[in-house]
């Protein structure tokens, strides 16, 4: 079970640096970990594909780095797929749609050992993270404490109760969530409102007051001065699906506007904007940093 670089900064209160991946293959994460620039990936498990396998291949592609691994999960089932991140070697759980401080104290619960004094429910297993005879020892009981947690505060409820929510022991990190909030409270698409920015930052002051450091996702570095005011010092730069798409959206456009001067408009292979859920504004500013 290896050490937890992650905490050890957390416990150290220095900066941390994060990305978010969608994709599972392990090369993209060892790409990240080429640049020397990250700490930790989150894969955002809350909205890509994955099986248990490429669960562990992806956080071993971070372990060849020094880097630490974040999952972000879907809200069930939050204990199964906790336990089971946390056994393929992942070193910090983001928990998502969070509404009570009831739940995230069993988010906590599902994170920390069955054992005496730390108030958890995670058994014994003989996981990836765990091999060789590690399991049910108190290095492993140590390692479920070093795990990092995190809550995100996106709902409604969630807002309303946050001082009970940062008083319950054993919470490491929060995250805002402009986009879940804006629809939680009948705003839907409004996440760079006034009112839904008022919030945002109302909740980090409160979280930077309490001792718990809140983390702010960033699409570029071009926004980090505004947190850095606050005294915000956790970051997660970056998606890497809207990376590709921004990048292909913007040069592909001008590679086509060069190429049309010349030889006439040419018909474009699709229509821009058109998928699944339909047309969306050609705009990396129509969305959040991350959902």
């Amino acid at each position: 079970m290896r050490p937890n670089k992650f905490r050890q900064l957390l416990r150290e209160g220095r900066p941390t640096f994060g990305t978010h991946l969608f994709s599972m293959w392990p090369t993209i994460a060892e790409v990240v970990g080429h640049t020397g620039n990250f700490d930790y990936i989150e894969f955002s498990g809350e909205y890509a594909p994955y099986d248990l396998f490429s669960l562990e291949n992806f956080v071993r592609a971070t372990e060849l780095f020094n880097m630490s691994s974040m999952i972000k999960l879907d809200q069930e089932p939050r204990v199964w797929l906790s336990e089971r991140a946390i056994g393929a070697g992942f070193q910090s759980v983001l928990f998502a749609d969070i509404r009570t401080a009831d739940e995230v104290r069993q988010c906590v619960a599902a994170v920390r050992a069955d054992a005496p004094g730390k108030g958890g429910i995670h058994g014994v297993a003989d996981r990836r993270a765990a091999m060789m005879n590690h399991a049910g020892t108190q290095h492993y009981i140590d390692t479920l404490d070093d795990i990092v947690i995190g809550i995100m505060i996106e709902k409604a409820s969630a807002v309303e109760q946050l001082d009970e929510i940062l008083a319950v022991p054993g919470i490491d990190m929060i995250q805002w969530g402009p986009a879940d909030y804006a629809m939680s409270i009948g705003r839907p698409g409004d996440w760079y409102g006034k009112e839904v920015q008022r919030v945002e930052r109302d909740v980090l002051e409160r979280c930077i007051k309490a001792g718990v450091p809140p983390r702010a996702e960033l699409s570029d570095p071009k926004g980090v001065d505004y947190f850095l005011e606050m005294g915000v010092k956790d970051f997660c730069m970056g998606t890497d699906l809207y990376v590709i798409y921004d990048w292909m959206r913007d040069n592909g456009k001008a590679l086509r506007t060069a190429v049309e001067a010349v030889y006439g408009e040419s018909p474009a292979a699709g229509s821009a904007g058109s998928g699944a859920m339909g047309s969306m504004t050609n705009t990396s500013q129509a969305r959040p940093p991350h959902a």
